[in-house]
């Protein structure tokens, strides 16, 4: 049988601010180009890889030097600002983005396919729990861009909803890693625990200084002022560094801990052809679950026409790491399974709550804010650990 090729975009910033979890994220869609090639033969997957360096204008020039060369399908994008600064450009020449991030929500696109967490599938869970275990005041830190912003407008309305407190909020720019009056104001309002959404190097910085200014004042920070996420992971976890790196919560669909046959065959595979890291990812996981499901649905399909793809792949199911996952055709997000780590000295996870299995996409929380009378989703999480 002779294989259809098919060209495919791969597009993260494996250099800049958030390098670390973008290389994450190329190096899980790399591991699912490879493994495709030996379990599809009739499809054929060319990987065109591009570096846009973090910056938002060179992530449009590679859509339209893409799209103008062909390619329909595209895996990529970290922040939301690129993925908003490239959809004109996939709608204009009706080609397919598949997001592989978690993110704010509020958005839904014919011409993207979105693998990452969606707000109730990570803000939402995070904000039970923080109320339920830690305390009701919270303090929060971002990065100045759309996610931050919105990540900490739905947290903001869900902790009020349920009787929770934001006392501040916090914005420094991408990049940026000076936090000594951020840090000093957080431990003058002195909340129960800080809302962490800011990326890369900023978000490095700021676990450090938060924990040495808390160790300064005999303050056990873990304990008594936990940092809670939803982008925290063990790639990042490493770059953090020893002294600083335990006792953080994140909010998440997968962790590399994850006890499950999938997950460990997974990371075996992850780290024999990655064995200098960086370590795999939710981001990672996310971006090797677009590129299969992509290729399935290619071989479904028979074709690389955006619209027979959609169809096709809203038919597929693939147990991923974190456990199955497939795509809600109304939508276009996948259905995911929520859980909560905390982080340990060998800068991993323990799982410590998780849902019972996957459960529907809520991109715009019509059925799952605190905001609306009618909640069709009672989360069943349950005590892992």
């Amino acid at each position: 049988m002779s294989a259809t090729r098919h060209r495919i975009g791969v597009m993260f910033s494996t250099t800049g601010s958030y390098s670390v979890v973008a290389r994450s994220m190329l190096n899980g869609a790399l591991l699912a180009f490879e493994e495709i090639s030996r379990s599809f033969p009739d499809v054929r997957l060319e990987p065109v890889v591009v570096n846009p360096g973090g910056d938002l204008a060179r992530y449009a020039e590679h859509s339209r030097q893409m799209t103008s060369d062909g390619i329909r399908h595209v895996i990529g994008c970290y922040t939301s600002s690129s993925r908003k600064e490239v959809i004109p450009c996939f709608e204009k020449y009706d080609a397919l983005l598949w997001y592989p991030s978690h993110y704010e929500g509020f958005e839904t696109s014919n011409n993207v396919i979105y693998t990452g967490a969606s707000p109730n599938q990570h803000v939402l869970p995070l904000v039970r729990y923080m109320l339920a275990n830690i305390g009701s005041n919270a303090f929060c830190v971002g990065s100045n861009y759309i996610w931050a912003w919105e990540n900490n407008r739905i947290f903001r309305e869900a902790m009020t909803a349920q009787g929770g407190r934001v006392l501040a909020e916090r914005y420094v720019a991408i990049g940026d890693t000076e936090f000594g009056q951020v840090v000093d104001a957080i431990l003058s309002a002195r909340p129960d625990f800080v809302f962490n959404n800011l990326i890369g190097e900023s978000a490095y910085a700021f676990f450090r200084a938060f924990r040495s200014a808390c160790q300064a004042r005999g303050i056990d920070q873990a304990a008594q002022i936990p940092i809670a996420s939803c982008t925290l992971s063990e790639p990042e976890l490493e770059e953090i560094g020893q002294e600083m790196v335990d006792g953080h919560l994140s909010s998440s669909v997968y962790f590399s801990s994850l006890e499950t046959p999938a997950n460990k065959a997974f990371t075996t595979a992850y780290e024999r052809s990655f064995p200098n890291g960086p370590a795999t990812s939710a981001d990672a996981e996310a971006s090797y679950i677009a590129v299969q499901l992509l290729a399935r649905a290619l071989s479904a399909a028979g074709t690389d026409e955006v619209s027979a793809v959609k169809n096709a792949v809203a038919r597929q199911r693939f147990t991923a790491p974190q456990g199955e996952v497939w795509i809600d055709p109304q939508t276009s997000h996948a259905w995911l399974t929520p859980r909560i780590g905390r982080s340990n000295r060998k800068a991993r996870f323990d799982v410590i709550v998780e849902e019972a299995g996957p459960i529907q996409p809520d991109p715009y929380l019509v059925q799952s804010s605190p905001r609306y009378a009618v909640v069709s989703h009672t989360p069943n999480l349950r005590i892992a650990k």
